[in-house]
């Protein structure tokens, strides 16, 4: 069905509260049941994989917080021995690369896995075993790169890893091949997470949600998935090409063949930055979310709130120099980012003051998340107010790498995210199984924290200010550090305990010794408060506020009396409804995975081939790749079903289908969503070919002599246009149901675009080019591997097409599979003449 047979039969808006069959409760219960015993394994309800997702980041927050235990240990006194300086450095970069990689980050999207389903009463994300495959490739991920502590074979090059220090020259072995491999694979991960995050903010909300109802919580999420999909291709870029570089001696951070050390720092601080926000702004999502609910009282300015979380987005990535203040840039590019620096806490500060308004105008109930709210506000009011100072370049010359800045970030870190997180957890706990946290030791957790933590981190202000610089092991005792250090170290430990509370807390609930919750004990307005069940709310509610639960105090029981939107299973299998993007009204119905293999599995055997690279088993890891890529594509293959039921009515007057094509279909959103992470990396890319050149024009060819000839450019042009138009011959053909015409305009693409991507490499062999040799050749051929690469998951993507095609599961009714496909191809095709322009028209325009 196209997508123009979505429209309704009927003007109503509102279902009819009629009374429903008991059957179709009993479906909805069938359908959505969740695995039990080993094949938990399997699930893919978000409730199960978000409770396991934060569990895991739980689990490694606990891991980093002990290493840093170990460490302020060694520095608690001068000229301590309990680990040496190789320990120290391996411990200090597990430490701050897993509260980064393996903490901040995956636990917000943990959350937003759990939370924004309940929040848009969906009955899942839009791609479940997606989310599933993301967690998994986390768990074992994270676990492989803790386990290098194990055997002296973790990465000591700090969290930041800057080279030339983690080059080949200097940091032999596979130390930090660990860093390199397993956190670009992790990036990859949460990476999905955000596709997952925009595609089910945008198009699985409850219908009349327009975007100006959308929780602001939901607008966080939606603005930082939207910083990762333009963020995290950065790093990984960064990481590709320093792996290349220890693996190959390609020098693109080697000064004397070329490359720059700056080339990693302003790669790896475009994401670096940015992320800072990717942690604070799901934090102050929460917390907008819990002020108005603790106060009793509509947030105050929403719609500036709004407006000041996509101010903060957008400043995030005009900062990432920054960091980088005493490197000798140029005084005019400090002048526009120290503004820029600055400006960022503008949105910040409105935040803050509208839930200080908030909290003023209402009446607010001290729960244990108040407490951790109030110490919030007060530890980022104080890390926002040391930003300041940082971004001021004469003060942040002299603060550089001491240990002021590592009080600053953990108040903005610490203050920003796990503040927020821990009052998350005692706020929404109720909504897991219906019991009730600790208030008593709740409190306690929280004093003991928030004073361990002040304890902690503000003497570091002073020790930094007193010259102390960052990442030493040990230092002498007549520097007048000791007392503070001490303290320091004394409040480590506080802190700590505090956390160990929360911990014990959760663990009481496991074992059952907790109170009983009501449905909603806070008496919030939003949408999660409903009682949820493994399939959602029993029925999709109407909504037409920003606190629906407060504006139609009986809105609960009509949800749970099946009253509203898709009461039931109508299809007998997991659905949702999806709705268009702005407006929220209802397009199609769309089916769900239920519970598999496939995700697991792709998970386990992706870890294994990353950890196979790491070690240099290079041969063997094929073995997992293949693996991984068979368990990918057996997931896939049973979906795409194609319209195989008719309209079905969801209530409230509208009959929608089951299957539409094209960009109203969820799908093709994601593939948009995907080619925008893949094409900033491409951009990155380019970037890194023209900094190389500022930086070492000599390097460059200095005429055409030294290039492959035009002839080669042309022939490469011509073999990626006509794959192009191979592709846009076969969808002309699907359209007609002409089946061996799909097939072989598909076959012709491929070939067409291998044989562009080896001409390419062929070309610039013939010209004697190495890679080894200069900063030219190593991201000259870069782009050309780059570029294969592309070609290979294509191959991969149009060999699964016409898998199907062949098995009679593709035609002009049911394309969906093919468009993804059509659509990755042509950007395969756009990046190709991209990158051959640029290669062989640049040095000849500008050698």
């Amino acid at each position: 069905m196209s997508s123009q047979d979505t429209g309704r039969t009927s003007s109503r808006s509102l279902p009819s509260p009629l009374p429903r069959p008991p059957e179709e409760l009993a479906t909805l219960k069938r359908v959505w049941k969740a695995p039990q015993g080993f094949r938990l394994l399997t699930a893919v309800n978000n409730n199960i994989i978000g409770v396991m997702y934060i569990g895991t980041a739980l689990l490694f927050f606990v891991l980093a917080g002990l290493l840093a235990l170990a460490m302020r240990t060694q520095l608690a006194v001068p000229e301590n021995n309990l680990l040496d300086h190789d320990t120290y450095n391996q411990f200090f970069t597990v430490h701050g690369t897993a509260m980064m990689f393996l903490f901040a980050v995956p636990v917000v999207e943990a959350i937003g896995v759990y939370l924004i389903p309940a929040m848009l009463a969906a009955r899942d994300l839009p791609f479940p075993r997606l989310s599933a495959f993301a967690f998994w490739a986390y768990f074992f991920g994270g676990l492989s790169f803790f386990a290098s502590l194990l055997f002296d074979a973790a990465p000591d090059g700090g969290w930041f890893m800057y080279p030339p220090l983690t080059s080949y020259e200097f940091s032999p072995g596979i130390r930090a091949d660990f860093w390199l491999l397993g956190i670009g694979f992790i990036e990859i991960s949460a990476i999905a997470g955000a596709i997952e995050i925009v595609v089910g903010i945008l198009r699985t909300r409850p219908p009349g949600m327009t975007l100006d109802k959308l929780p602001i919580y939901c607008w966080s999420m939606l603005i930082m998935a939207g910083m990762i999909i333009f963020g995290f291709p950065a790093v990984i870029l960064a990481t590709a090409l320093l792996e290349i570089e220890r693996a190959f001696h390609w020098p693109f951070f080697i000064a004397e063949r070329g490359g720059d050390p700056l080339l990693w720092q302003h790669l790896f601080w475009f994401f670096g930055h940015p992320e800072v926000y990717i942690i604070f702004l799901p934090g102050a999502g929460l917390v907008s979310m819990m002020v108005p609910t603790l106060a009793r009282y509509p947030l105050v300015g929403h719609n500036l709130v709004v407006l000041a979380l996509v101010g903060t987005g957008v400043f995030s990535f005009g900062l990432w120099v920054h960091h980088m203040f005493t490197t000798g840039i140029p005084p005019l590019s400090l002048s526009f980012f120290s503004a820029a620096s600055m400006a960022v806490a503008v949105p910040s500060g409105i935040q803050v003051f509208a839930w200080i308004a908030t909290l003023g105008k209402g009446r607010v109930q001290w729960t244990v998340a108040t407490h951790f709210l109030m110490g919030f506000l007060f530890i980022f009011v104080l890390g926002g107010l040391t930003g300041v100072m940082v971004a001021v370049v004469p003060f942040d010359w002299q603060a550089h790498d001491s240990y002021f800045i590592v009080a600053h970030l953990h108040y903005v870190l610490i203050g920003g995210m796990v503040f927020p997180l821990f009052g998350a957890l005692y706020h929404w706990w109720p909504t897991l199984k219906n019991t009730m946290l600790s208030e008593r030791l709740g409190r306690w957790a929280f004093w003991l924290m928030f004073i361990g933590f002040n304890v902690t981190f503000f003497p570091m202000h002073i020790t930094g200010l007193m010259g102390m610089p960052r990442r030493v092991y040990t230092y002498p005792g007549d520097l007048g550090w000791n007392l503070l250090n001490m303290v320091s170290t004394v409040g480590a430990f506080v802190l700590a305990l505090g956390v160990l509370i929360v911990l014990v807390d959760m663990a009481r609930d496991v074992l059952g010794r907790v109170r009983r919750a009501a449905d909603n004990p806070w008496n919030a307005g939003t949408l999660e408060w409903i009682p949820n069940e493994s399939y959602a709310v029993r029925s999709i509610p109407y909504v037409t506020g920003l606190y629906p639960l407060w504006e139609n105090p009986n809105l609960s029981r009509e949800v749970q009396s099946g009253a509203h939107f898709l009461p039931g299973a109508p299809t007998d299998r997991r659905e949702t409804i999806v709705t268009s993007p702005i407006e929220s009204k209802p397009q199609y119905l769309m089916p769900m995975p239920g519970p598999h293999w496939g995700h697991f599995l792709a998970g386990l055997f992706t870890a294994a081939h990353f950890l196979c690279l790491t070690v240099q088993l290079y041969w063997i890891s094929l073995v997992p790749a293949v693996l991984a890529i068979a368990s990918v594509l057996w997931w896939l293959w049973g979906l795409d079903k194609g319209e195989d039921h008719p309209p079905q009515d969801v209530g409230g007057g509208w009959r929608i289908p089951v299957y539409v094509q094209g960009p109203v279909n969820h799908s093709w959103w994601a593939m948009v969503v995907l080619m925008l992470v893949d094409g900033t990396a491409f951009a990155c890319l380019i970037f890194t070919y023209l900094f190389l050149w500022t930086v070492s024009p000599d390097v460059w060819p200095s005429g055409a002599a030294s290039l492959p000839g035009l002839e080669w450019l042309g022939g490469g042009l011509a073999l990626w246009v006509l794959s192009g138009l191979a592709i846009l011959w076969a969808s002309r053909s699907l359209g007609r149901n002409k089946h061996w015409f799909v097939r072989i305009g598909l076959l012709a693409a491929i070939l067409l675009a291998v044989a562009g991507s080896v001409l390419e490499i062929t070309g610039q062999i013939g010209t004697g080019l190495k890679g080894a040799e200069s900063a030219y050749g190593a991201v000259t051929y870069m782009l050309a591997a780059w570029q294969a690469f592309h070609v290979a998951v294509l191959l991969i993507m149009i060999g699964y097409t016409l898998a199907r095609s062949f098995c009679g599961l593709i035609y002009a009714e049911r394309r969906v599979t093919f468009d993804n496909t059509m659509l990755f191809a042509l950007y395969t095709v756009a990046q190709g003449l991209i990158a051959l322009l640029l290669v062989h028209l640049f040095p000849r325009l500008f050698g």
